[in-house]
């Protein structure tokens, strides 16, 4: 499968929830792992712009993301299947993991060890010695890693102390699985919770541990006596992320129900409402002194809440009758909208979208990029307002899941739609029409910079764009094979296994580079290469028909003939054929084969267009078409005649008669 994604050239803001948080607090940078796929550092010192830099390679959630050495070093995981080594300071990635065979969902870190292990839906749990990830390349990566096995359901958190002496996950088992990651040795299994394990602490001695779960309870269990030692009940629905202070005697809590609570783990019928998001919580990370939270939701937003200093002075807090202590956030880094539904229009081109904030938007498919904003208007009365009577075939699909509009090509759809080039304003509009095939001027486009899509080849047939002028001299730099549209250099192309797992991705303008370039040619499927190095075009889609007089014709019926055509066919060409063969040549022989073609489907000369044209004019003046008994536009070609009027699964019928 090839994929691309429609967005602008940089951007700066999530899009859809951020999932995962990690604090620098040497540089005062904030790192954000988003579900639009990209992880963005933040200046959490200049409020006004903190945007510092996106670090893109991953094609599906991040999920999780952990700082290591120091600072200088990021490791993420993502819903792609892969696990991603990145130079946190200079934000490019250094290599790629591909062990998990399916999302990987959590990280954990112990920092003095410098061992990072990740998780996810596989079941599978990986070490990773960080040392041995950051000295691996693009090329050499291929690294061996210990297990741990036992689990049973899909992993959804993962923790380890700093000193490495337990890990412990938490899946859909509901139960939470401890190991010693120094022997890979299970330690223990603890049952209590009804519900997935959403999220995991453990403390620093290796003694305690924290755990939330979807079935709305916080648990602290003890390690050396295996058991839960206290149920905190001050949630009304899951219970999403945790985070603790040093001591381990504070708990602060978030998730379903948007509130965000600290505990006192001593005595926990002390609690406090630190505030309420506007949005389920999916990650916090206490801040230095424990000043303040920074706060993830589903929402495109980072918040920073205050800590007040009085929390410590109170005594029981009754979370019902008093209100939250910041009803503000002291900090919060914006994010933009994300796209939440779409209507592809019947022009198979453009796509109707809406947003978060209700906006309504067109963007074309073909050229990658945004064609108008409409604000917030009705998106269902702008689809009508925009509808055509035109039937183009499904040749892609649309996917929203990251927010951004990600466009999918597969084979043999991707080849199914066949148009003209002037009615799709792809080419002039006085000179003779040409048929394109959209899924392959598009797969061009998008590799148009990859050097054997370059051809010094004579024109090229099928309408697929123009090759050299002439013979190449030396040095001459080879023209792209789409003449007819660009797409911009920052669309990121996608090329995917059958199962969905992700083999490359880079941007459109990357991938003439030398190393893009060597991965392409191992990459790039042979479908692909056919039409975009060798540019072999599928066949025109043909459709069979029937042609009979009208029962108001005057015309002497003939045998029932069952006729072949370009689906693209107009009906005016059926025209001419009824004219020059029942109305001029009404006296002559029908002939005596069952199928025949009418019309054709090729590029004309401009004097031969000029006579078709002529041909045309006399033609309908003399016979007019149905179907169904509509009389039909003679620009109307036949796969819309089919979809829009004859709407049945067999033959079509078309009937004609002359015009009195």
């Amino acid at each position: 499968m090839v994929s691309y994604v429609i967005r602008d050239e940089v951007e700066k803001y999530h899009r859809s929830g951020v999932n995962s948080l990690q604090f620098d607090p040497l540089l005062n940078r904030l790192y954000s792992a988003g579900r639009d796929s990209i992880i963005r550092i933040w200046n959490v010192k200049n409020a006004k712009d903190p945007y510092l830099q996106s670090m893109e390679h991953h094609t599906d959630w991040t999920n999780d993301i952990v700082l290591c050495c120091g600072g200088k070093n990021l490791i993420s995981a993502s819903s792609d299947t892969t696990v991603k080594v990145w130079n946190a300071h200079k934000g490019f990635c250094m290599s790629t993991l591909r062990t998990h065979k399916d999302y990987v969902k959590a990280l954990a870190y112990a920092k003095d060890r410098e061992q990072v292990a990740s998780a996810g839906l596989d079941r599978a749990i990986f070490l990773w010695d960080v040392n041995t990830l950051t000295a691996l390349t693009a090329s050499n990566n291929t690294v061996t890693t210990s297990s741990l096995v036992g689990n049973k359901d899909s992993i959804y958190s993962l923790a380890m102390n700093p000193a490495g002496t337990v890990i412990v996950s938490g899946s859909t088992e509901k139960v939470l699985r401890l190991w010693d990651p120094r022997t890979c040795q299970k330690l223990m299994k603890l049952k209590g919770h009804s519900d997935n394990v959403k999220a995991l602490l453990v403390n620093r001695d290796g003694t305690q541990v924290l755990s939330g779960s979807s079935d709305g309870t916080i648990r602290l269990w003890s390690i050396g006596q295996q058991r839960c030692i206290a149920t905190l009940r001050v949630h009304e629905e899951g219970v999403w992320a945790l985070q603790a202070n040093d001591l381990f005697t504070s708990v602060f809590s978030g998730g379903r129900d948007r509130k965000i609570i600290m505990t006192d783990l001593r005595s926990p019928e002390k609690r406090v409402l630190i505030c309420e998001e506007t949005a389920p919580v999916l990650k916090m990370i206490l801040m230095p002194g424990h000043s303040s939270l920074w706060v993830a939701t589903t929402d495109s937003s980072i918040k920073n809440w205050p800590i007040n200093n009085r929390i410590s002075q109170l005594d029981e807090y009754d979370l019902d009758l008093l209100p939250p202590l910041n009803t503000h956030p002291e900090t919060m880094i914006k994010g933009s909208p994300s796209i939440r539904h779409y209507n592809v229009l019947n022009d198979k081109r453009h796509i109707l979208t809406k947003d978060t904030d209700n906006n309504v938007a067109l963007w074309d498919v073909l050229k990658a990029s945004k064609v108008e904003d409409y604000g917030q208007v009705d998106m269902e009365a702008q689809v009508k307002k925009m509808f055509k009577m035109v039937y183009v075939p499904n040749w892609f699909t649309v996917d929203l899941k990251t927010g951004i509009l990600c466009i999918h090509l597969d084979e043999p759809d991707c080849f199914a739609a066949w148009v003209s080039a002037k009615e799709f304003d792809l080419g002039p509009t006085d000179g003779p029409d040409t048929k394109v095939n959209l899924g392959g001027l598009l797969l061009q486009a998008l590799l148009v910079n990859w050097p054997p899509s370059y051809t010094n080849d004579e024109e090229s047939e099928n309408g697929m764009g123009g090759g050299g002028d002439g013979p190449m001299t030396t040095g001459e730099r080879l023209r792209p094979a789409n003449t007819y549209f660009n797409v911009p250099d920052h669309t990121p192309v996608i090329f995917s296994e059958v199962g969905g797992r992700t083999l490359l991705r880079l941007l459109v303008g990357d991938a003439g580079r030398e190393t893009e370039e060597l991965l392409l040619h191992e990459t790039v499927p042979p479908w692909v290469t056919d039409v975009v190095v060798s540019k072999n075009m599928p066949r025109f889609n043909k459709i069979p028909f029937y042609l009979l007089a009208h029962s108001s014709s005057s015309v002497k019926p003939i045998r029932k003939e069952r006729l072949s055509a370009s689906d693209m066919l107009p009906v005016r060409k059926v025209i001419e054929h009824v004219y020059e063969k029942f109305i001029v040549g009404a006296g002559s022989e029908t002939g005596s084969q069952t199928t025949s073609q009418v019309g054709g489907t090729g590029t004309q000369d401009k004097g031969e267009s000029e006579k078709d044209e002529e041909r045309s004019s006399i033609a309908e003046e003399k016979v007019e078409i149905l179907c169904q008994e509509q009389v039909l536009d003679p620009n109307m070609d036949l796969r819309t005649v089919r979809y829009f009027i004859w709407k049945s699964g067999s033959d079509l019928v078309l009937r004609y008669r002359p015009i009195k």
